[in-house]
C-alpha cells in the first residue's frame, strides 16, 4: 500500500521561530502520511529552534543548521535534497490541515491531468495557533492571473490570492519551470514561482482546507508595499510572455460590480467572468466515491 502513495516531500525554511515550529512540524507529522519524505532547512537559529528539531530528526529525511542567503535560498536548498513526486514547502510558522496530505495525494494519484492544486477554502490561524477563520476563493484562471486579480490588495475587485501554504505540486512542472524560486525576488518568490506555472499547466482549486497562514507579529508578508512591487515584476515578465493585453469591457464590469446586480449580472457575465477548474469528491456517501474535475465560470 506504501509503495502505491505518491512520496511527497516537504521543505521547511527556518529561523528563530522557536514559538511557533514544533507546531508546524506536528502538523506535517501527525498526518501519518507513510510516504513522506520531511526536510528541515535552518538558518542558524540561537533561539531554541535547533533543540526542538532535533527531537524529531529521526522523522526527518534531512535537516541542517547553518547561514543561508533567505527564506527562497534555504527553500531551494532543501528541495535539491528531495525525491518526492508531489512537492510543497510550509514556512515555521503555519500550519497543515490534519488531512492535507492524504486529500493531495488521493487527488494527484486519481487526476494524472493535476500538475498542481490549491484551496478554494484558505484557512488562518491566530498566534496560538486557533483557526481564525476560513474565507472563500471563487476560483483559479490563467487569464484571471494575467489581469492582476490575484495581486492582494491591488484591486478593489480582487478575487484572492494563491495561498502558499495550501499549494502543492509534481516535480515534472518544478523541473520544467527550472526546478528553482527566483533568488532575485526577497519577498514575492511564491508568486514569481505560480507565474511560472501557468506557463505551463493550469492551477486547480479544491473545496477542502488544505493548510493556513499564521498572523504573527514578525511576518515578512507582512511588508506588503515592497511584495507587490515584485509581484507586479514578475507579472509584467509573465505578461510579455503571453502577449497579453488588458480586457478593459471586463475591468469596467468588476469596476462598476455589474455581477452583484441581480437584473443584469446574467447578461453582463460573459463581460466579467472567468473559467476555473475545481476539483470535487463525487458518491460522497459510497465506497466508490472518487475525485472528479468541473469547469465553471466565476467572478
Amino acid at each position: 500500500m506504501v509503495k502505491d502513495l505518491p512520496k511527497i516531500s516537504i521543505v521547511t525554511p527556518s529561523f528563530n521561530q522557536v514559538e511557533f515550529i514544533e507546531a508546524t512540524i506536528q502538523s506535517i507529522l501527525n498526518q501519518g502520511y507513510p510516504n513522506l519524505e520531511y526536510i528541515i532547512i535552518d538558518g542558524g537559529s540561537t533561539d531554541g529552534s535547533v533543540e526542538i528539531i532535533k527531537k524529531y530528526e529521526k522523522y526527518l529525511h534531512f535537516w541542517c543548521s547553518e547561514p543561508d542567503a533567505g527564506q527562497y535560498d534555504a527553500i531551494n536548498k532543501g528541495f535539491a535534497h528531495s525525491t518526492g513526486e508531489i512537492m510543497a514547502w510550509l514556512n515555521s510558522d503555519d500550519m497543515y490541515c490534519s488531512w492535507a496530505l492524504k486529500t493531495v495525494a488521493s487527488i494527484m494519484s486519481e487526476l494524472s491531468e493535476v500538475d498542481w492544486l490549491t484551496t478554494l477554502a484558505p484557512a488562518y490561524w491566530d498566534w496560538y495557533g486557533f483557526c481564525y477563520g476560513i474565507t472563500s476563493i471563487t476560483g483559479y484562471s490563467r487569464k484571471a492571473y494575467l489581469d492582476g486579480f490575484y495581486l492582494p490588495g491591488e484591486h478593489k475587485t480582487c478575487l484572492g490570492w494563491i495561498q502558499q501554504e495550501s499549494t502543492f505540486w509534481r516535480r515534472n512542472l518544478w523541473q520544467r519551470v527550472g526546478g528553482f524560486i527566483a533568488s532575485e525576488f526577497s519577498l514575492a518568490g511564491d508568486f514569481d514561482l505560480w507565474s511560472r506555472f501557468y506557463s505551463h499547466a493550469d492551477l486547480y482549486g479544491t473545496p477542502s482546507p488544505l493548510g493556513g497562514f499564521r498572523y504573527q507579529p514578525n511576518q515578512r508578508s507582512r511588508q506588503l508595499e515592497k511584495y507587490l512591487v515584485e509581484a507586479q515584476k514578475s507579472l509584467t515578465q509573465m505578461r510579455t510572455l503571453f502577449n497579453w493585453s488588458p480586457n478593459y469591457s471586463r475591468s469596467i464590469a468588476l469596476q462598476l460590480r455589474l455581477n452583484k446586480i441581480p437584473k443584469v449580472r446574467t447578461l453582463s457575465q460573459p463581460m466579467y467572468s472567468y473559467v476555473g477548474k475545481r476539483i470535487v469528491r463525487k458518491n460522497l456517501d459510497s465506497p466508490d466515491s472518487y475525485w472528479k474535475v468541473e469547469e465553471y465560470k466565476f467572478s
